[in-house]
């Protein structure tokens, strides 16, 4: 049974003969009273205390808890965008060689047809000095052939 402030203040005790001071017992039971009266108030005021405190402890918990979430997913994210980074590092590079491969391709292929345009050119060259001794040569018979011809009627006029 749990005794309270009021069930001290209305105690009463019996009547002996030869037995404590009335008065003295009620002064003492007043001061008990109030005595548990502040007890009381100061636990109650401590279970509040206690209750609020647990709350913050809760939610204190709760945060520490969506903080650690927090950090995981960021740490993971962090580790996806050093992957992701490094993937696109490495497509990067892929496509880096694969257009140094396509470019030195078409360079050797443009080397292979400057040296063909060049073969080209040099047996055109070759065709036309040929062409041009040849016309040379037709022209040099032809003023031969004209001055042969000229000596002759020469002659054929001075017979004359």
């Amino acid at each position: 049974m749990r005794i309270t402030p009021l069930d001290i203040q209305q105690k009463q005790f019996p009547m002996k003969l030869r037995g404590f001071d009335v008065e003295e017992v009620y002064a003492f039971l007043e001061i008990i009273r109030e005595e548990m009266e502040d007890l009381l108030r100061e636990n109650a005021n401590l279970r509040e205390t206690v209750q609020r405190l647990d709350t913050q402890i809760k939610e204190y918990r709760e945060m520490e808890t969506t903080l650690k979430e927090t950090l995981v997913i960021a740490q993971q994210m962090a580790e996806d965008f050093k992957m992701n980074a490094r993937k696109e590092a490495e497509l990067i590079i892929k496509e880096a060689e694969l257009r140094a491969d396509a470019i030195l391709k078409e360079a050797q292929e443009k080397v292979i047809k400057i040296h063909e345009d060049i073969v080209d050119l040099k047996g055109i060259r070759r065709h036309f000095k040929e062409e041009v001794k040849r016309l040379v040569e037709s022209h040099l018979r032809m003023l031969e052939f004209d001055k042969e011809r000229g000596e002759e009627q020469e002659e054929v006029r001075q017979e004359q």
